[in-house]
């Protein structure tokens, strides 16, 4: 005697067990891994979280210029309920020339070049050579002095705007 109908379950059963296996993602929610993929474009990024501050810096890096100068590009935002300042950048012994807004209130960024920037920093003549990284100090009131690593681009693509 024949059972049809227990066949169809089973093939069935199979069938969507194979079906959740092959489509399910090992981590899936929201700490799955490919939800946690963060990439900064060139730039590259820090954060701060000690001592009451909470600042984020983000893609940062250098443009060289024609004059061999470079421009810092990137973000600063502060989250922290208490004001701070950004009080220099500095690589290799040469501090950088800041223009523009140095103070970081609560959710109000320091934007480094681009439609929306706020603030300028420059290294003046000091043979910037694109492709080449470099170690920034960022030195902060409250926050206090953060290394960042970072790229030395060549003035064209998204840069090719940026001037000293």
């Amino acid at each position: 005697m024949r059972r049809p109908h227990i066949k169809k379950f089973s093939v069935a059963l199979i069938t969507t067990a194979l079906a959740l296996s092959l489509t399910a993602c090992g981590g899936s929610g929201p700490d799955a891994a490919t939800r946690l993929i963060k990439r900064v474009t060139d730039g590259n990024e820090a954060t701060v979280k000690t001592n009451g501050n909470d600042l984020s810096i983000t893609n940062l890096l250098l443009v060289a210029t024609e004059d061999g100068s470079a421009v810092v590009v990137g973000t600063i935002v502060n989250y922290a309920d208490e004001a701070d300042a950004l009080l220099g950048i500095s690589a290799g012994g040469t501090t950088a020339t800041i223009t523009g807004e140095q103070n970081l209130v609560k959710n109000q960024p320091i934007r480094f070049e681009g439609d929306s920037a706020n603030a300028k920093a420059v290294f003046s003549g000091v043979g910037a050579t694109p492709g080449r990284n470099v170690s920034l100090q960022l030195a902060f009131a409250r926050a206090g002095v953060v290394t960042v690593n970072a790229i030395i681009r060549d003035k064209r693509d998204t840069y090719k705007n940026v001037t000293n």
